[in-house]
């Protein structure tokens, strides 16, 4: 998203092989609804998109191993990780950046990934959502994820990233859709932090911490009472 930080502060006011439906539960096991759904608001393409994606997501997973959950937590430098981050980085990437006003005509809107791949377009809050939630379900552990707001000072504007923290006292990796490079914090010395948030928390850029903070962000719940309905078709 590209607007002021004052918009962002603290007041937050094809074909494709599926499970049965009681057996929907990951994030690329589409329903035959959620598809015909994207149909109708994309056109063919979006459920061609979500193939893709789908296709994408499943063959990370199977290079990344079963036993990925379970060794993700004994590396603590993050390069046990890294083809994993660096896989769903680069295909999100992929995807256009587009407005929010040119692409779905309001001044802010978060895409569910679903949404963000099947239109084929979207702006920083949709990427880093997108790697998030993707990361998420291939095992990595929510405390290691943050969804970060900052300044961008090369371009003059507020930004969203996706931060990954090997550790919690380590430095974060940046995936970025403006650089395509995996970096660490250190090295993106044109970001500034505002604001951070999970599933679970909200860190402020002076460290401080609020415990649930994130169901405080209106446009996130918007965003996973969407996924969640996305489920239910």
């Amino acid at each position: 998203m590209r607007s002021t930080v004052a918009k962002f502060a603290l007041s937050f006011s094809i074909l494709l092989v599926f499970a049965s439906p009681g057996a929907l539960s990951g994030l690329v096991d589409f329903s035959h609804g959620l598809l015909d759904s994207m149909n109708k608001r994309f056109g063919v393409e979006g459920p061609r998109r979500l193939a893709q994606m789908q296709n994408a997501v499943r063959k990370i997973s199977a290079a990344a191993g079963k036993d990925f959950a379970k060794n993700i937590a004994a590396s603590g430098d993050g390069k046990y990780e890294m083809p994993v981050l660096r896989q769903v980085n680069d295909f999100f990437n992929r995807v256009p950046y587009v407005s929010d006003q040119e692409h779905w005509g309001v001044a802010d809107y978060w895409a569910t990934p679903a949404e963000f791949v099947a239109s084929w377009g979207g702006d920083c809050e949709d990427y880093a959502i997108a790697k998030y939630m993707t990361l998420k379900d291939l095992g990595v552990p929510v405390e290691r994820l943050r969804i970060t707001y900052v300044r961008a000072i090369r371009i003059g504007e507020t930004h969203m990233v996706l931060a990954y923290y090997p550790t919690p006292a380590a430095e974060p990796w940046i995936l970025d859709n403006l650089v395509d490079e995996i970096q660490l914090a250190s090295a993106r010395s044109d970001l500034v932090p505002v604001y951070s948030f999970n599933d679970e928390d909200l860190w402020l850029a002076s460290g401080g911490a609020r415990k649930g903070g994130a169901s405080t962000v209106r446009l996130w719940k918007d965003m996973i009472d969407k996924m969640e309905k996305e489920k239910r078709m």
